[in-house]
This record gives C-alpha cells, sequence and structure tokens, in this order.
C-alpha cells in the first residue's frame, strides 16, 4: 500500500533523509520510530505531498505522490502533531466540511460521526467552538474527520499525544478496527510502549536513514545476533525501548 524507493530529501547540505527504501502492506499498523530530529517528520511530509524530495520515489495504493496527487491524496488522511483546525467552527461543522470535500453522503456523514463522537467522549462538546477545545479535544475532532471518508491509509504523527488514557486506548482499539477493514496506518510516537502494544511492525530511523526494520520478535533477535558479536553479552534488549536505546545509542 506504501512505497518508497530511494526517497532522498537535502535541506541545502543537510540530508534530512538518506535513500529511504520501505514497503508498508495494506490493514498494517507501522511504527516509524526515530530521535528527535532523525527525519520523521519530513518523511511523512514528502509522503503527503507536502514536501517534494529531493529524489527517489513513493506510492500510495499505486499512486506516485508526485506525479498523481490528487489521486493519491484522495485515499489518505494526515493527523500532525499540532493540529491546524478552522476554530471559528464547531466541532461538528468542522468534520461535515471535511466529509463534504471528500463527496462522502451526508447520511453516512452524520452516521459515522455520531458513532466516532461517542466512542471518543465528545458528544457534548461537539456543538462547540473549536477555539475552546483542549489539545486533546482538537486531535480528537480531527481524527473524526478524518476517519468519517474511510481513508485507504492514514498518516497520525503521535495521535495519542495529549490524550487521557481512556480516549488513547479508544484510539488504538479504532484503528485496530480500521486496520481489520483495510486501513493502512503509518504512524510516529516516542511513546514506545504504544508502539510495542499495537504496531505489527517498526522501522527505526537515526540521521535520516533505516536502521531497523520488522516485528518486535524479529527486532529482538537482530539484537541478541548483536550481542553476540559484542564483549557486552550480559545486557539483553527485549523490550522495544532497550532495542530503540541501544539501535540509537550514538545520537
Amino acid at each position: 500500500m506504501i512505497n518508497l524507493l530511494e526517497l532522498t530529501k537535502y535541506f541545502g547540505k543537510l540530508c534530512a533523509v538518506d535513500a529511504l527504501t520501505l514497503q508498508v502492506d495494506a490493514g498494517e499498523i507501522f511504527g516509524f520510530l526515530g530521535p528527535n530530529g532523525a527525519g520523521k517528520t519530513t518523511t511523512i511530509n514528502m509522503l503527503t505531498g507536502l514536501l517534494r524530495p529531493t529524489s527517489g520515489t513513493a506510492t500510495l495504493g499505486g499512486y506516485d505522490i508526485q506525479q498523481q496527487s490528487l489521486q493519491a491524496k484522495a485515499i489518505l488522511g494526515l493527523m500532525p502533531d499540532t493540529p491546524q483546525l478552522y476554530e471559528a467552527l464547531t466541532g461538528r461543522q468542522f468534520v461535515r466540511m471535511i466529509a463534504d470535500l471528500y463527496e462522502v453522503p451526508p447520511r453516512q456523514t452524520e452516521n459515522e460521526m455520531g458513532s466516532l463522537l461517542d466512542q471518543l467522549e465528545l458528544v457534548d462538546a461537539a456543538d462547540d467552538q473549536i477555539k475552546g477545545y483542549s489539545y486533546g479535544m482538537q486531535k480528537k475532532i480531527l481524527l473524526i474527520s478524518l476517519l468519517v471518508h474511510h481513508p485507504k491509509i492514514l498518516f497520525l504523527d503521535e495521535p495519542t499525544s495529549g490524550l487521557d488514557p481512556r480516549s488513547a486506548r479508544t484510539v488504538r482499539e479504532i484503528l485496530r478496527e480500521r486496520c481489520e477493514q483495510g486501513c493502512t496506518v503509518f504512524m510516529t510516537t516516542h511513546i514506545l510502549e504504544i508502539a510495542e502494544r499495537i504496531c505489527d511492525r517498526v522501522g527505526i530511523i537515526s540521521k535520516g536513514q533505516l536502521i531497523a526494520v520488522g516485528t518486535l520478535s524479529e527486532l529482538q533477535q537482530k539484537q541478541r545476533d548483536l550481542q553476540t558479536q559484542s564483549t557486552d553479552v550480559n545486557q539483553q534488549a527485549e523490550t522495544l525501548e532497550d532495542i530503540f536505546l541501544d539501535l540509537t545509542a550514538d545520537v
């Protein structure tokens, strides 16, 4: 569903993303992890057409994001870490506006929105102006607006930051349900416990380069293999946090 081939981005002499090649399958929740400044947001911006790569290609659902941008953008939804919303609108008005842009039938919009507002405990605030929303509420209403049109691919930058534990758990459950229906999720997070709990696979990027990719068990095995070649044989990296810290220790 998502294919990157030698995707590269330079800002002047700085290589922010270095020849990134990666494939994410339909129905997969893929965690894209890395230290601050590793190239995560730059990669997402290239994949969603917000930033033109220096070289390389990226296709979404078979559509080249640069050559077939309209078709590619029609099947994706993007949640940035900091939502940029129309604060004069109410939450309900905002969701309806986004649904109209994607030509979602009004009856479907109302049904989907009603269910999601209830799941994310936002019913009582749905008719309030967004300018009065907290950061977490803004993220929830943005997620609802994305889910209503049933995108084939969701790009989520820190989807659970700012959410209370109950809402974060609900978001994880909703994402898993959507993936079971065929949606693909490409997400970043600094909360490695969440990535370990929800992601089918993860990729770890450091200094613009993809240094590891796989399931948790595959990464554990890779780390064990590396440790057998090291003089430090007593330390075992079993959790995703352990693996992440080991692989990015020089950052």
